[in-house]
């Protein structure tokens, strides 16, 4: 094996394997498989949307891309279509949703993937964007796992005639389901316009006339001058260690990596690796780790996102407070999608992507549907319109790189809204418990604590439920594995070259290698 892919879908997957068959890079492979994902993943992927690419070259060298949605410059006041309160439906659970056009922040997808091309790219744009061509053209068939994402925001999809046009299955307007073929011939003219003009083409173009005019006649904020305007970041990513390990991972102001982090450095103040995964000690352990970087995030993000109040969040005497905390308890003893692509030169990509749950608003004659950053309130923990004007908005993403004592390295990244967070703890946690074995650490189930409620996925036993149930007011006991819990999709890479990795099952997950 010469490289290795993981992603949500298997043509997203395809099409990076196909570019490092051709002799790509890691980073030709991810800007590959995104476009793809915007094609078969369309209800997590969007060229309307954003992410962040956690980039290590073979020389050792790490940036993070950051090219998330940003806040437009004016904020207007709000009329009667500009939002619309829809509830996604998780089957145990429930999150409200705000979307609509006044929902619509800045993309920065398209910027984001010209970027990664000019610094790190040894393939023609055009090239990459083929199979995610030929795949909008000629169809893709709706997967389980597509069509339950469809299921879950289907209020969105039934918002507007176009929207239904693009995601139905017969006249009657039902939704695609499981095994429908579903084509996209306009997204294919997207590309190409793309490959022939470059940026320029959706940010000064065509495209971005029509999202003005889409913005400006329907209570949105969005305008020429914000598409015009907006700028990918190159950030050095954040440095971490968990028990003697170490990885990097997206750096302030998005929140979710320096989450990760500051959790990491709890669960060393608990004694975590002294108890077994999955077992009651253990769960409670963590379980308060996770309530406690809840409390965190509240307490010292909510109200100041900048990189410098973000970083006092690892600063020694609040860790020191939180420690002190942790250690008198124990006393005794939404729509993202994730690639990760290790290549045979030593390039690790670990790219995250999101249209939030998308705004149901697309974009005339292109099938691109616009993001809703603006009505997620995992991104605005103060409430659906506190957003400020021109502001890079946080993220709970975290793509990373992980570094183990014995060599091994290995790229992740999750969806899952604000599950992302916890979903990579317990996933890095489980690896260094199990010896590397990352199929063993990924499938392992899950807890999730948000606010005074802990939910306990489907495989624990019996005895420790009912332990965990004993410590919170609120309990929500899920009878399977659930996409609710995240999809971490990694890759990793030996000293001594040997590729391995997993596809979370929960999101759609799929492992390719490449020899």
């Amino acid at each position: 094996m010469k490289c290795a892919v993981a992603a949500g879908h298997t043509e997203t997957a395809k099409s990076a394997a196909n570019v490092l068959k051709e002799g790509g890079n890691a980073f030709d492979a991810v800007v590959a498989a995104h476009l793809t994902a915007c094609v078969a993943e369309p209800v997590l992927s969007s060229l309307g949307g954003g992410g962040f690419l956690l980039a290590k070259s073979a020389t050792g060298k790490s940036v993070c891309y950051d090219f998330f949605a940003q806040t437009p410059f004016v904020k207007n006041r709000e009329t009667a279509g500009s939002f619309f309160n829809i509830s996604a439906d998780f089957g145990t659970v429930k999150q409200n949703f705000r979307v609509g056009p006044g929902s619509i922040a800045t993309p920065g997808t398209v910027k984001g993937l010209f970027s990664i091309h000019k610094d790190l790219c040894s393939m023609p744009f055009e090239r990459l964007a083929d199979h995610a061509s030929n795949l909008a053209k000629n169809g893709v068939v709706m997967n389980k796992f597509q069509a339950e994402i469809l299921r879950i925001v289907k209020p969105i999809y039934q918002i507007d005639s176009d929207v239904k046009k693009y995601f139905s299955s017969d006249v009657d307007g039902n939704l695609l389901r499981e095994g429908d073929l579903f084509k996209n011939p306009e997204f294919a003219d997207v590309l190409e316009g793309l490959s022939k003009e470059g940026e320029a083409f959706f940010y000064d173009g065509e495209i971005a006339k029509s999202i003005q005019n889409v913005s400006a006649g329907s209570g949105g904020h969005l305008t020429a001058e914000d598409l015009k305007n907006y700028e990918v970041e190159r950030r050095e990513p954040l440095a971490c260690e968990l028990f003697n390990n170490t990885f990097i991972i997206n750096p302030p102001p998005a929140s979710g990596g320096i989450l990760v982090a500051f959790a990491a450095k709890l669960c060393e103040a608990a004694g975590l690796n002294r108890f077994k995964p999955g077992t009651a000690d253990y769960l409670e352990r963590l379980a308060e780790v996770q309530k406690l970087t809840n409390k965190a995030r509240i307490e010292q993000v909510m109200d100041d996102q900048s990189e410098n109040r973000l970083n006092e969040l690892l600063g020694d005497d609040l860790i020191n407070l939180y420690r002190a905390e942790i250690s008198q308890r124990f006393s005794s003893g939404r729509g993202t999608t994730q690639i990760s692509v290790a290549d045979q030169f030593g390039n690790f990509a670990s790219l995250t992507t999101s249209n939030g749950e998308g705004s149901g608003v697309l974009v005339p004659g292109t099938s691109i549907m616009m993001n809703n950053m603006l009505g997620e309130e995992d991104l605005f923990p103060g409430g659906a319109g506190s957003w400020e004007p021109n502001q890079r908005i946080s993220s709970m993403m975290a793509p990373g790189i992980l570094q183990l004592n014995d060599g091994q390295e290995i790229a992740f990244g999750s969806g899952g809204s604000n599950r992302i967070r916890t979903a990579i703890l317990q996933v890095l946690l489980n690896i260094m418990a199990y010896q590397g074995d990352i199929r063993k650490a990924t499938e392992a189930s899950r807890i999730h604590v948000e606010g005074d409620t802990l939910n306990i996925e489907g495989g624990f036993d019996m005895q420790t439920i009912r332990h965990l149930e004993k410590l919170f007011k609120d309990t929500e006991i899920w009878d399977n594995q659930s996409l609710f819990f995240g999809g971490v999709h990694l890759v990793g890479r030996s000293k001594d070259g040997l590729f391995s990795g997993f596809g979370d099952p929960r999101r759609g997950g799929v492992f390719l290698t490449v020899d």
